[in-house]
């Protein structure tokens, strides 16, 4: 008797008369139940395939990604776990002739670079160098110049130089306007023609850090250069890794995985020679004032590029950059 008549059982569901009482007969209240049921069961078997087969995917997409992951060899890693600087592994410079007009003597001394584990690493785990700036009025240096600050850095020259690969370094930092730390990468030979790799500089202002290259026709000022700034909440005052992928044809700039400036070959060679086919060694220095400095803060008393905040900083030894290690890659083979 109710062959002419067409009910959609989720209709019926839907709309709340799931009542036996205002389905016509018995049968088709079975057999609407039954559909109902066998349904809902097709629903959500398919919901569940759809998951396996999404999660397979990503399985099989992480195992290509992981196959196709080039392997690397480490050709240099320091991570300042010891008592004192490696000196098998680190130069530690001492001021010659200033340059950039900065504040600033390099010296070798504890006072400038030291080692610390615990608490003192302020999280970096196995422990790490602290290079500080210090107000030391007077100081003579051997070419009888005289400063007010003294401070250290270190190189690798002769010790580690790599040509192409992967230079990374964990780090973080005080700001204050004219706090000039650096971690790059100089090839060997006349400046500029060597080629320089900046990683990472940041003059105080603690929102962003700048990447660039130096060579012949693009120094100083150079064009190939890129202020990166942080996400919010975020800034050198945190730990950070500054990273540089090196090539024959290309080098990008990283900050904590996330690419920042990439510069190729044809945009170097646009201003002059390509000077990144030569071996380059490590730099970790702690500068104090100067022209970059200074041409960003336009501050120029009490010392050029240097506000009198910063040096009450440098003054009750809050000045400080902390590196919990370096590492230096090569793709294998």
């Amino acid at each position: 008797m109710y062959g002419e008549v067409h009910f959609n059982a989720d209709e019926i569901v839907n709309t709340g008369i799931w009542n036996k009482s205002n389905i016509y007969s018995d049968a088709l209240y079975e057999h609407i139940v039954t559909k109902h049921i066998f349904t809902s069961s097709i629903k959500k078997t398919m919901k569940v395939l759809l998951l396996i087969t999404a999660s397979l995917s990503l399985s099989i997409a992480a195992a290509k990604a992981q196959q196709t992951r080039p392997k690397t060899d480490t050709v240099f890693f320091e991570d300042f776990n010891e008592k004192t600087l490696d000196r098998s592994k680190w130069n530690v410079e001492i001021t010659g002739n200033t340059v950039n007009n900065e504040q600033q003597a390099y010296v070798d001394s504890n006072a400038t670079f030291y080692l610390v584990k615990g608490k003192a690493a302020e999280g970096a785990k196995n422990g790490a160098l602290v290079i500080k700036a210090v107000y030391q009025p007077g100081f003579t240096s051997k070419e009888n110049k005289k400063y007010d600050f003294i401070s250290g850095r270190i190189n690798t020259q002769a010790k580690m130089e790599f040509t192409y690969g992967t230079a990374s370094c964990r780090m973080k930092m005080s700001s204050g306007a004219g706090l000039w730390p650096a971690f790059w990468a100089l090839g060997n030979g006349k400046w500029p023609d060597c080629g320089e790799i900046d990683m990472m500089e940041t003059v105080g202002d603690s929102s962003w850090f700048s990447n660039a290259l130096h060579g012949p026709n693009y120094f100083g000022n150079t064009p190939l250069a890129y202020r990166a700034f942080f996400p919010k909440g975020t800034d050198v005052t945190q730990w950070h890794v500054y990273s540089v992928d090196w090539t024959a044809d290309h080098i990008i700039f990283s900050v904590d995985g996330k690419v920042t400036y990439t510069v190729t070959r044809a945009m170097v060679e646009h201003y002059g020679r390509w000077a990144f086919d030569n071996a380059k060694f490590i730099i970790l220095n702690f500068a104090l004032g100067g022209g970059y400095p200074a041409g960003v803060n336009k501050v120029k008393e009490p010392y050029n590029g240097i506000s009198q905040s910063t040096v009450d900083k440098i003054k009750a030894g809050q000045a400080k950059v902390f590196v919990d290690w370096v590492l230096v890659t090569k793709s294998a083979g």
